[in-house]
């Protein structure tokens, strides 16, 4: 086979495909190695199984600090409209939920279904259960590429092996980066993201399962680093739910470099301060024989208002008139900010997606790697991470394509 066009897809997950089906396109013989016995297994799981490709409102501001300087100019080049336009020219008819994007079928498997029928239309081989290994490059510009079994050669290839996150599922457990830094590339320290939070905290709610919209935010002593709002999970663990999730990677950072993370939940969102002042002074009038629990009973969860007797070591059978005012204020107020110290993270068999991962730096604006001329990091595998809600596969979907269109044309 001639090398003068030939590119080797190292990986068949999201970005893996778009990649052979952009580099296709433009020409190129294209052969993707998969180590799994099928390709898309991640995806077809996404979206709890109904897959959301994108979001019509990403921005750079989506992604983690270090990347969106970079992810500026890629999602100008290729943003949520090249990859509607994309999906459109595979056939895939695509409906918005409040800005997100979701096939119409409701499931990821016809996202799948697309992508393969579309390679298969372009000629695009694929290799199965084989583990890219390393890359060699020869002397005449063109690259070894060996596997657990096998040796190709080819004249580009693009990585797309994903990070760590969901190694049982997927498969996926970083192999890219040790291939990555053999070529010369940097690796920034991963992490596993949008995965829920621990907490050694006595006095979470020993029912799991427990969820309420809330405000939460994430402090380093009295310093903020974030903030998120959405349902709250509360389990006996720790937290979890969309809003932990989507600061879960900046958590973790922190922690990793010994810094303790406080979060502070206020189930109260929605009400100023004048408004929630205003409820206070309402219940504190009542001044009938009813029991402490008895009005809690109407102001929040009850797993919730056990969490705050607790904490506060005050029997729920207490008479509100022998409570006292000044007390049953405190205790109000405690719902708008519950402090609960976080311990550490789930690992990655419950994380979506890797925080961390191949410098930027060391890639260019087509994402080849600036030691290694003709190949490619797309995906998961550099660092890149962004909110959940369609923003990592949108990643996805860019870096495959710009990098599968430049090694095409090599």
């Amino acid at each position: 086979m001639s090398l003068n066009n030939h590119v080797i897809v190292a990986g068949g997950g999201a970005s893996g495909l778009c990649a052979a089906i952009a580099a296709a396109r433009k020409g190129a013989t294209v052969n993707v190695i998969e180590k799994n016995d099928t390709c898309g297994k991640k995806l077809s799981m996404t979206g709890n199984g109904r897959c959301n490709l994108a979001n019509l409102n990403v921005s750079s501001d989506d992604y983690n600090e270090r990347s969106r300087n970079r992810m500026k100019n890629w999602l100008e080049e290729f943003g949520v409209d090249r990859v509607a336009e994309f999906f459109a020219s595979l056939g895939l008819v695509i409906v918005s939920e409040d800005g997100y994007l979701y096939p119409i079928s409701g499931q990821a498997g016809s996202v799948v279904s697309v992508l393969m029928n579309e390679c298969q239309r372009l000629g695009v081989e694929f290799t199965y259960n084989e583990q890219v290994k390393r890359i060699i490059k020869n002397d005449d510009r063109a690259y070894t590429v060996k596997t657990d079994k096998n040796e190709y050669n080819c004249k580009a290839v693009i990585l797309a092996t994903g990070g760590l996150a969901g190694p049982k599922t997927t498969g996926s457990t970083g192999d890219g980066y040790y291939i990555c830094e053999q070529l010369g590339m940097s690796k920034k320290d991963t992490f596993p993201a949008l995965v829920p939070l621990l907490s050694e905290d006595e006095t979470l709610p020993s029912e799991s399962g427990v969820r309420s919209i809330a405000r939460i935010t994430f402090m380093i002593g009295e310093g903020e680093i974030a903030t998120e709002y959405g349902e709250v999970q509360i389990t006996r663990n720790g937290i979890s739910g969309i809003p932990v999730m989507q600061a879960s990677g900046v958590v973790a950072e922190h922690l990793a470099k010994g810094r303790p993370i406080t979060c502070s939940i206020d189930f109260f969102p929605g009400y100023s301060e004048n408004e929630f002042e205003e409820l206070v002074n309402r219940l504190m009038n009542l001044s009938d024989d009813r029991k402490l629990g008895e009005l809690l009973d109407g102001f929040c969860n009850s797993h919730i208002n056990e969490m705050v007797l607790k904490r506060m070591k005050i029997s729920r059978g207490m008479k509100l008139k022998n409570v006292g005012s000044s007390m049953l204020s405190c205790i109000l107020y405690k719902y708008r900010d519950i402090r609960v110290e976080i311990s550490g993270t789930a690992d990655y068999k419950k994380a979506q997606v890797t925080r961390g991962g191949i410098s930027l730096g060391d890639l260019t604006d087509k994402l080849e790697a600036k030691s290694a001329e003709g190949v490619f990091v797309v995906g998961e595998l550099c660092d890149v991470d962004g909110r959940c809600g369609g923003y990592n596969l949108q990643w996805a979907w860019t870096s495959g394509y710009i990098a599968g269109e430049a090694a095409g044309s090599l």
